[in-house]
């Protein structure tokens, strides 16, 4: 197997009912993961994209958070009908989807 381009991470973290953090998991990352090895599938990516499910990856009310490396391009409310567009923008053209970009006050 030859080593992958981009390896996309995305959060499945969930926590328990009512937890004022909530989690990716109960936003919908799963979907989001699915799509995303789906897509690669269909797109024939194999070689070019690694994709994981993570726990925690601490932006959780920005979720579902997913983060592209080696671009270390971080992604947040992530949903299955970006995947395409991230796929199409990102992987293939190197050029990050704007919207859908953490802003950087997450980190503060």
């Amino acid at each position: 197997m030859p080593k992958p381009k981009y390896h996309i991470f995305v959060c499945t973290n969930t926590r328990p009912p009512g937890h004022p953090k909530g989690s990716c998991g109960d936003r919908g990352s799963m979907d989001v993961l699915g799509r995303l090895f789906d897509q690669i599938q269909a797109q024939n990516l194999f070689t070019e994209v690694m994709v994981n499910g993570t726990t925690c990856m601490g932006p959780c009310l920005n979720g579902p958070t997913m983060v592209v490396y080696p671009d270390g391009v971080w992604y947040g409310g992530v949903q299955p009908q970006d995947v395409d567009e991230i796929l199409s923008q990102h992987i293939r053209q190197g050029k990050p989807v704007e919207r859908l970009l953490l802003p950087e006050e997450v980190w503060g």
